[in-house]
């Protein structure tokens, strides 16, 4: 079997705000207290491990889904008033979505900043 992301720890501010981040707005269920770390599932077989270490920001994060959910995405994005774009270098330019290439081909992505100014995409192949 070739090898894939079991999890990956990102390095946060401020983990409250990125918990809420991660789980009001994007979405992925809090998968609770692994110490140091917060755990963020993003399904059976992925975790985020949020770890209170400080950033300067600027890790790519790309999160694929299901149109349904990217749509259900975008919509609490806005709710939240969180800054969007439709590419990666405009991602706060309030346009979008946009399309970009993703590990399987073209996506329709959105890219958005999470409150340690990691640049977070959210795409989805099916396109319609």
């Amino acid at each position: 079997m070739p090898a894939r992301l079991d999890h990956l720890i990102l390095m946060v501010n401020d983990l409250p705000a990125s918990l809420e981040f991660y789980t009001r707005v994007l979405g992925f269920e809090d998968g609770g207290e692994r110490p140091p770390c917060r755990v963020v599932r993003l399904g059976p077989d992925f975790v985020l491990q949020l770890a209170p270490w400080r950033t300067k920001g600027g890790e790519h994060l790309a999160f694929a889904m299901s149109h349904d959910e990217f749509e259900a995405t975008f919509a609490r994005v806005r709710a939240a008033g969180v800054p969007y774009g439709d590419a990666f270098d405009q991602a706060t330019n309030m346009r979008g979505p946009g399309v970009a290439d993703g590990a399987r081909g073209a996506t329709t992505s959105l890219y958005l900043f999470d409150p340690s100014k990691h640049l977070i995409e959210i795409a989805h192949y099916d396109r319609v």
